[in-house]
């Protein structure tokens, strides 16, 4: 009799909780979806992830992991063109930022909520405009975010840190761009050695070089381009033809 009400108690659990009712669970099945990767995997472990953070919300894990997917999702539909990919990356960024800074307020001495609460502005930003995001105040906050992210360690996430400050100034309008402080950053991520193998990163450092001006950086520049117009990603190439443009 008692082992019948336990286990009836266990299946009603179970109906209630389909993964067991504990945030570890969703944490855990959001994470093997999230590591099988693509856009759709992205956005099913989103779900997963809010309810993890929902029914712990002191989980530093489930907090940043959610900023994470947030991120990743928006990034995903924006560099395969998919229908309303601003308007994704819009809601999902901020979203993004918000779990992001969830994380960091659970543990501020931790390089996970800083790195990605930039990371979800960025992403922001290319859906609603890099102009409303300064009129949102973001600029400060995401620079601080990424400096705390490098002070912490700048080699996390393979130097992400350092060339996400690298980027950071390469992108903002002027006056407020520094092209210097960009090149230093992109400089110390090359000596990495992630750079051999990051068209994104090669890209970056290529768009800055055009931008910067003169024979060698243009020469140095035309490397990188030929390299990334051999990459499979339709992205990176089609970007590469873009920037190949702007050396004539």
């Amino acid at each position: 009799m008692r082992q019948t009400i336990i286990a009836a108690t266990i299946s009603a659990l179970f109906l209630v909780f389909p993964f067991g009712g504990l945030a570890v669970d969703y944490l855990a099945e959001a994470d093997k979806i999230y590591d099988q990767g693509g856009l759709d995997n992205y956005k099913k472990s989103i779900d997963l992830y809010v309810k993890a953070v929902e029914q712990q919300p002191d989980d530093y894990e489930a907090a940043w992991k959610c900023a994470r997917a947030h991120r990743e999702y928006a990034d995903k539909a924006k560099k395969k063109g998919t229908e309303g990919w601003k308007a994704i990356c819009a809601q999902y960024g901020k979203a993004g930022m918000q779990y992001a800074q969830q994380a960091i307020e659970l543990n501020p001495e931790r390089p996970d909520g800083h790195y990605y609460y930039g990371l979800n502005v960025g992403i922001y930003s290319d859906g609603v405009s890099i102009f409303t995001a300064l009129k949102e105040g973001l600029k400060d906050k995401t620079q601080k975010s990424f400096e705390k992210t490098y002070a912490i360690n700048k080699m996390y996430k393979e130097g992400g840190p350092m060339l996400s400050l690298g980027r950071f100034w390469a992108v903002l309008p002027w006056p407020l761009r520094d092209r210097k402080k960009s090149s230093t950053y992109y400089r110390e991520y090359q000596e990495t050695p992630y750079f051999i193998t990051n068209t994104e990163a090669q890209l970056f450092l290529a768009e800055l070089l055009i931008q910067m001006g003169g024979d060698k950086n243009k020469a140095e520049a035309k490397n990188y381009l030929e390299t990334a117009l051999k990459s499979e990603d339709p992205y990176f190439k089609e970007w590469a033809k873009q920037l190949q443009g702007k050396l004539k």
